[in-house]
């Protein structure tokens, strides 16, 4: 994944010349920083020849793709169609990803539902068994990397992701800040960042922090967690703490801005980072 951590947006910079992903990738080299997420959040919606493409310019510009899967996931459906579905949609996302060269795909595993979370592990898990089982067979070697989300009723804490990293091959954790932040109302502090940094490292080895998958933006939130992203200088967020920590453990990968001003904001945290 390269040497350093690289920043980045989630999806097309809204100053590219064009909404396509080709212009995003192009604004993104332009404007510095080097990752983008390609967002599939409402579908893929791109064939293979479209995919190959992408990889081309995206190898040409010296930029990294990830993806963020289709938010229509749920391992926890009750409806069985639901969940065939739900892995229908990561597959599709991965064969595409792999095509332009991605090498993680970001996606929400499941919700509750007011089932118990032991329960609903095990069948994420066996689920996720199962996919990424079906994709090494036809040859593809894409990471599929499970959010920590930011509401009490999703699926996705801190130890969930973990635990289904070290557990499943071609599993591995994409850590949201932000989310973690919101639905904990704690986790804002150099300390709490590093503290939770080596426990990602204790668990999954130090390969982990050398590849590791970041989320980021600033957040709003109530008692029940997450209600809305927000620009990192609107929100209490302590983002300078965080790449601190980040800088301190020397951590690579990908870090991707999730702020309603993605571009503006993946600059900030690049240069802030720079300067620490």
């Amino acid at each position: 994944m390269g040497e350093k951590l690289l920043f980045g947006t989630a999806g097309v910079p809204p100053s590219a010349k064009s909404p396509t992903t080709e212009a995003g990738i192009e604004r993104v080299a332009e404007l510095g920083l080097g990752c983008m997420e390609v967002q599939f959040v409402r579908g893929v919606k791109m064939n293979e020849r479209m995919a190959r493409e992408v990889g081309g310019v995206a190898k040409k510009s010296g930029v990294k793709l990830t993806v963020h899967a289709p938010y229509f996931i749920n391992f926890n459906a009750h409806e069985k169609e639901k969940v065939v579905a739900s892995q229908e949609r990561l597959i599709q996302t991965a064969r595409i990803a792999s095509l332009f060269g991605a090498e993680g795909i970001v996606f929400h595993a499941a919700f509750y539902l007011n089932d118990s979370p032991s329960a609903v592990y095990v069948r994420v898990k066996e689920m996720l068994k199962e996919t990424v089982k079906l994709l090494r067979a036809e040859g593809n070697l894409v990471l599929l990397r499970p959010e920590t989300t930011g509401k009490g009723s999703q699926f996705g804490t801190l130890e969930e992701v973990l635990n289904l990293s070290d557990e499943v091959e071609g599993i591995a954790p994409c850590i949201d800040f932000a989310h973690m932040h919101a639905r904990t109302r704690e986790l804002n502090s150099y300390e709490e960042f590093l503290a939770l940094l080596k426990q990602v490292e204790d668990r999954l080895g130090g390969q982990a922090l050398d590849h590791m998958h970041i989320h980021l933006s600033g957040i709003e939130y109530g008692k029940r967690g997450e209600i809305r992203h927000l620009n990192l200088r609107e929100s209490d967020l302590r983002y300078v703490e965080l790449l601190r920590a980040l800088k301190e453990l020397e951590v690579k990968g990908v870090l991707i801005c999730e702020s309603p001003d993605r571009e503006g904001d993946a600059l900030v945290l690049q240069e802030t980072y720079n300067s620490l």
